[in-house]
């Protein structure tokens, strides 16, 4: 069976398995004249040319929420929307930043005194990210100032990523107007110095457990009612002075409520399924888009009753793609609003993205006003790339 992967955004994106040739040379053409669009308007913006084109993709996470800080796998997937940026470095250190969306004013400064205002999440913070990040981790100095025209096509907030891309073609930017090649800055760069911090995946190591020995342990060691943090400090053996400044983070110092048996069952059980759709992806079972929309399914209950992170939205998005035609169905992009994404049989497509356009986008109250990118298709995308002006 051909099936095709949706995401739904407080939006849908839809992501082709599989591969249609027609399709692929119709994007190739898009990405063309996106490019010529992009250097016409480059031009017209600064009275020149761009040397180069940085390009990197947003991404949806297929299965494996919350559990990667955790220290376990999550199987995530580049999508074909991206974020672009046309650039041409200059001979004085001002660095110009304009975007083609006019909802994002123009920015410049210094290229060698990047300040970053952490109050105001405005949206070339994010270059600046970028280009700092690379600065200071392979302590270069000197950087020349540039030219920088963004584009992009990534729903804003809807968990596709859109600000890590914007991040990695900052970074790529940073890089390629240096000359540097990444593979040699990581040769050279030598390890740092990291607090160690036990995690979830740490505690299964030591034990020499597989998961689902570990979803066991957690039944016999964890209650399902919440702990609070004198009932912690028992059990660890600690003041609550301890507990607030080695073990709470700042944001965390003053919650009362500790759901320890939820979210550790959440991150194993999770952590399992990430594993398990691995497994029936490389074994190709005949019922395979049955059993990894089982699993996309279970994913979203135990993300909506274990760990908390969806919201009515989400689970109403969740049910009316299940009603008309996903395999399965889950949040993605750590929830909270965001994204949802299915997979569904791609004969289903042109009916599956009509009704759930019409049951969510459409409804009589007339509240959700959706982007014009809110339902979108796409195939799972390449990685981020430098094309270099002919």
């Amino acid at each position: 069976m051909e099936c095709v992967c949706v995401c739904v955004c407080v939006c849908v994106c839809v992501c082709y398995l599989t591969d249609f040739l027609l399709y692929d040379i119709l994007k190739y053409c898009t990405f063309i004249f996106r490019l010529l669009k992009l250097k016409e308007m480059f031009n017209s913006k600064f009275g020149s040319i761009p040397k180069f084109y940085v390009r990197a993709p947003g991404r949806v996470n297929i299965i494996g929420e919350h559990i990667d800080y955790c220290g376990y796998s999550v199987l995530p997937m580049a999508v074909e929307q991206d974020v672009l940026i046309a650039v041409e470095p200059v001979k004085t250190y001002a660095l110009q930043l304009a975007n083609t969306n006019p909802l994002y004013p123009d920015f410049s400064t210094s290229a060698n005194n990047v300040q970053i205002d952490k109050t105001k999440p405005l949206w070339h913070n994010y270059f600046l990210c970028g280009l700092k990040g690379i600065q200071e981790h392979f302590g270069l100095s000197n950087l020349t100032g540039m030219n920088c025209l963004v584009d992009g096509n990534i729903p804003p907030s809807s968990g596709l990523s859109s600000s890590s891309a914007l991040v990695c073609c900052a970074g790529l930017v940073t890089l390629t107007v240096l000359g540097r090649s990444l593979s040699k800055l990581l040769a050279k760069y030598k390890s740092l110095q990291w607090d160690k911090v036990l995690r979830l995946e740490e505690v299964q190591a030591k034990l020499g457990i597989s998961l689902e020995e570990m979803l066991s342990v957690t039944e016999d060691a964890l209650h399902p009612e919440p702990y609070n943090p004198e009932e912690i400090c028992r059990c660890l053996g600690i003041s609550l002075e301890e507990l607030r400044t080695q073990i709470l983070s700042p944001n965390t110092q003053d919650v009362l409520i500790f759901k320890l048996y939820q979210r550790a069952k959440h991150v194993y059980s999770e952590a399992a399924r990430v594993l398990q759709f691995k497994k029936i992806c490389e074994e190709a079972p005949e019922n395979m888009v049955q059993l990894l929309g089982e699993l996309m399914n279970q994913s979203h209950m135990s993300c909506r009753d274990m760990y908390e992170c969806s919201c009515p939205e989400l689970d109403q998005l969740v049910d009316i793609c299940r009603k008309f035609g996903a395999q399965g169905s889950r949040l993605t992009g750590a929830g909270w609003g965001g994204c949802t994404v299915s997979i569904v049989p791609a004969d289903r497509l042109p009916s599956f993205l009509a009704n759930v356009h019409k049951a969510y986008y459409q409804r009589s109250d007339g509240s959700l006003a959706p982007e014009k990118q809110s339902l979108f298709a796409t195939k799972p995308g390449g990685g981020a790339l430098v094309l270099l002006e002919a």
